[in-house]
This record gives structure tokens, C-alpha cells and sequence, in this order.
């Protein structure tokens, strides 16, 4: 179950998110017996030993009896505080979300206390501390049923995520009507095509290479035989991992006779090389070697291809 506090954090307001898991906090856990004796201290907060985390030196620093100039009376206040400051570089800056625990040892479970919406605090040099003023009150402590504070002891825990901006990324454009776009493929002598697929030259669109891939007598199975016709990527790793290219583009066999050509657009996101994308029944057999259609004359065929919209991609660095 979770539940949203309006509570403060660090003087700025915002909400608190409290919820029950099963889990005990992944990076670090302090345990505190005589708890009472803690609170009869004078000083007000105390500071515990430093782990790591996201490559970073953290350490945790609690005020028993609350944090007073941030309304912590009455109180726990628990706060993340970055250690090691003097070993990074000028103008440092880290980001991290924070989610605190308080152990409930009846029913082996820890209550987490963290920003609501996932909210990201940002550790400068002037600002080296977050936390939670009100992070749990002294009644809800004292109070045996809840189980955090049994035989004078207690036990709180911390989860540090940093976040890290690689300072890469990627722009995405898409082009429309590209620079040499068109491409003929002339088959002289179709009727000498032996293998079950044929390939066309390649040629370059936006710096991605590609070629024409033809079935001469299909890849189906129907009772009418067509030719397959498909656009395929040319096979060298022009497409980069896990990267998709889009084209929106035309195939298309040409009527030499009457210039009633026939022809088929469609649209498709490529992801990998030699996986091509068309049309299995581009054109039955029976019209192709139909003379009065024009679509092969004296055993030449002419295939044309036409992108007219192409994504291109370039890596860009904010560093």
C-alpha cells in the first residue's frame, strides 16, 4: 500500500511517498541500539560511516530529535549527505533519487520513505545534504505496534540511484524526396534466370545502401504463379545495431509499350540487413509474359525503385 504525505523535505515542499516492501534496502543499513540514549545526546545530529554508490562517496546523517530550523521537532529527520567532495571536479554536480527505510522488525518489513513522482535532488557544492525533516515521528516510533522501535532498537536503511547523463544522443530526420532517389534495374534475357532470386546493383540513398530483390517465380504457393518483388538493404551492416531506418518508397515495373507501368507503393521501418520488405504477389506471371502489356519486351525487363521519404540518424554529444 502506498500512501502520499504533503510533508517537507529540505525546506521546499513537496510530497512523501510511504509504502511497505518486503525488501531490505540495497545499498546500505544501520542498525541503533539504545535508541534513548541517542536522543539524551546534546548534539544535534550524528553522522554515520560512508559507503559507495554510482561511484560516489555518501554518507547518512541523522537528527534523533528532529532537525529544528526545518521543522523536524518532534521527529526523526534523515538525510543523504555526499562525502569526498574535495576529490571531484570544479562545478560538480550530482543527481540522484533517494528512498529511505525503517525497519518494522514484527513483521519483517521496511516502510520506504521517498520523493513522490520520482523525484530527482540535485547535490552541489552548496547543497550537499537531502533528506526528510519529518521523516518519522517520535509518537509513530515510540508506538510498540508498529514494530520500529523494539527493545530500545532500531534500524534505518538508504537507497541511492544516481543519475548519470551519458551525453549522447541521436537526431532523427526524416527526408523527403532525397537526392538521387531513383533507381532502374534493366534484366536483359529474364528468361535465362536460373536461381530462385536475383539481386539488382547497389545503389545509395542518404549514405544507406540498398538493392532490388526479385523472385522471378515467386514465393508462394498459390494456384496463380506471381513475381516477388521487395527493397532489401544491401547486407554490408549499413543499418547499425538496434537501429531502425524508415522509407516510404515505390516499386515499380515498367510498361514499355503503353507507359502504363504498374506500380505499388508502401512504407517500412528496416531493422536488420538483408531482410528485405515488398510485395510477394507484385505481378502475375501471366500478365509479365503477356506481350500486349508491355511489360517484357523481347525478354528485357525494367524494374524501378523510387524513395521518396528516408529517416536519417546522427549521433550528437552534449559533452
Amino acid at each position: 500500500m502506498e500512501v502520499v504525505y504533503p510533508l517537507s523535505a529540505e525546506n521546499d515542499a513537496t510530497e512523501i511517498v510511504r509504502s511497505t516492501r518486503d525488501l531490505p534496502p540495497a545499498h546500505y543499513i544501520f542498525r541503533i541500539q539504545n535508541f534513548s540514549l541517542l536522543l539524551e545526546m546534546k548534539q544535534e545530529k550524528c553522522d554515520f560511516g560512508q559507503f559507495e554508490v554510482g561511484s560516489y562517496q555518501w554518507r547518512l546523517v541523522l537528527y534523533p530529535n528532529g532537525k529544528t530550523n526545518s521543522n523536524g521537532n518532534g521527529h526523526i529527520s534523515l538525510y543523504l549527505g555526499i562525502a569526498g567532495t574535495n576529490d571531484l571536479s570544479l562545478g560538480w554536480e550530482v543527481n540522484v533519487n533517494i528512498r529511505f527505510f525503517v525497519y518494522d522488525q514484527i513483521r519483517d518489513k521496511y516502510l520506504s520513505v521517498q520523493d513522490a513522482n520520482g523525484r530527482v535532488r540535485r547535490f552541489h557544492n552548496l547543497k550537499t545534504e537531502w533528506g526528510f525533516a519529518q521523516l518519522l515521528s517520535h509518537e509513530t516510533l515510540n508506538d510498540l505496534s508498529n514494530g520500529y522501535l523494539v527493545d530500545d532498537t532500531c534500524v534505518f536503511g538508504v537507497e541511492v540511484f544516481v543519475i548519470k547523463a551519458t551525453g549522447k544522443g541521436e537526431s532523427l530526420s526524416m527526408i523527403n524526396k532525397p537526392q538521387k532517389n531513383y533507381f532502374t534495374w534493366k534484366i536483359d534475357k529474364f528468361a535465362d534466370l536460373k536461381d530462385e532470386v536475383s539481386y539488382s546493383e547497389q545503389f545509395t540513398v542518404e549514405g544507406r545502401k540498398w538493392k532490388l530483390q526479385l523472385y522471378p517465380k515467386g514465393i508462394g504457393r498459390e494456384s496463380i504463379p506471381f513475381l516477388s518483388l521487395f527493397l532489401v538493404p544491401d547486407g554490408s551492416k549499413s543499418l547499425s545495431s538496434n537501429r531502425k531506418v524508415y522509407a516510404k518508397y515505390k516499386l515499380r515495373i515498367r510498361d514499355q509499350i503503353n507507359s502504363n507501368h504498374l506500380e505499388k507503393t508502401v512504407e517500412y521501418w528496416f531493422s536488420d540487413d538483408n531482410t528485405g520488405y515488398g510485395f510477394p504477389n507484385f505481378l502475375a506471371l501471366r500478365d509479365l509474359t503477356d506481350t500486349s502489356k508491355g511489360y517484357l519486351i523481347a525478354d528485357t525487363l525494367f524494374i524501378e525503385c523510387k524513395i521518396d521519404v528516408i529517416s536519417a540518424v546522427k549521433n550528437f554529444s552534449s559533452n
